[in-house]
C-alpha cells in the first residue's frame, strides 16, 4: 500500500483554511493511504474541523483511507468537542493531566 503522510503546524483556523484546503486535496491524490501529522497545529476552529471533514470524504470518496496519525491538544479538543472521534475512527491520545 502506498502512503503519504503530511506533516501540518499551521493553525487550522479560517485564516489559513484557503491555503490548507488545496494542500491537503493534493496530498489525498499522492498516495492510497493518506496520514496526516497535527501534532504541531495550535490552534483550530469549526473551518479547520470542516477542511478535516472534507478531506476525510474526498479520500472515502476516491477509495482511499485518511487517517490523523498524531493529534495536538487543539486538534483533540474540537474532535471531541464535536464528538467526531468515531467518525474520523482515529485513536486519540488521553493525556495524563
Amino acid at each position: 500500500m502506498n502512503v503519504t503522510r503530511r506533516a501540518f503546524t499551521e493553525d487550522f483556523t479560517i485564516y489559513r483554511a484557503s491555503e490548507l484546503k488545496p494542500r491537503l486535496l493534493a496530498a489525498i491524490g499522492e498516495g492510497e493511504r493518506i496520514e496526516l501529522d497535527l501534532a504541531g497545529v495550535e490552534r483550530m476552529d469549526s473551518a479547520g474541523c470542516q477542511l478535516l471533514i472534507l478531506a476525510k470524504r474526498e479520500a472515502s470518496a476516491a477509495g482511499k483511507t485518511l487517517a490523523i496519525v498524531a493529534h495536538s491538544p487543539a486538534v483533540q479538543s474540537l474532535i471531541e468537542f464535536y464528538n467526531l472521534a468515531a467518525w474520523f475512527g482515529d485513536p486519540l491520545v488521553v493525556s495524563a493531566e
